[in-house]
């Protein structure tokens, strides 16, 4: 191709794109300026507070204990930082914790909650001690204690546990209103 002619290609097509560029800065500013962020049309566009923003994982176990009382606690473990037993470390607190913030499974579903239940029973996906609860709070790491008292649980427990967890986590989902 002549260099002529290349030269001339080029510089019809940069004033257009340089336009397109300030016509789009222009409207969004204009758009922002107007508040139409604020509207309701624009919540696509918004990020929405996870759900285990919306309910705390702390305050979970121990609806899980209050409904299922022989659920197996497994809270005797020191904590590092105090070098006492970690009560509030619970199987229950662990599990969600995994759940929610390892795996990043939804806690509404019981479907989600069954495949945590399969990582346990080494059925599913692989557990790795690095990343459980508890290993960089505790001096032992709880992981093959709590695989071991999952494995204990009879079918109709785990099927308790499961319901249990969604129906709370479910309650408060619906509770709180969507955008």
């Amino acid at each position: 191709m002549n260099k002529k002619y290349f030269f001339v290609l080029q510089s019809r097509f940069i004033p257009k794109t340089l336009h397109l560029a300030v016509l789009l800065c222009v409207g969004t500013g204009i758009i922002l300026s107007l508040g139409i962020g604020e509207s309701k049309y624009t919540a696509f566009l918004t990020v929405r507070p996870a759900l285990a923003q919306r309910i705390s994982p702390g305050d979970v176990w121990q609806q899980v204990y209050q409904q299922l009382p022989d659920f197996p606690k497994e809270n005797q473990y020191i904590s590092k930082e105090t070098g006492k037993v970690a009560e509030n470390n619970t199987l229950a607190a662990r599990l969600i914790r995994y759940h929610i913030y390892v795996k990043e499974r939804s806690p509404a579903y019981r479907l989600d909650w069954k495949l945590t239940l399969a990582d346990y029973l080494n059925a599913n996906e692989t557990m790795y001690d690095i990343t459980y609860p508890g290993h960089d709070t505790l001096r032992e790491n709880p992981i093959e204690s709590d695989r071991a008292a999952i494995a204990k649980l009879t079918h109709t427990q785990r099927n308790a546990l499961v319901q249990v967890l969604t129906n709370i986590f479910s309650s408060s989902y619906s509770a709180t209103p969507q955008p």
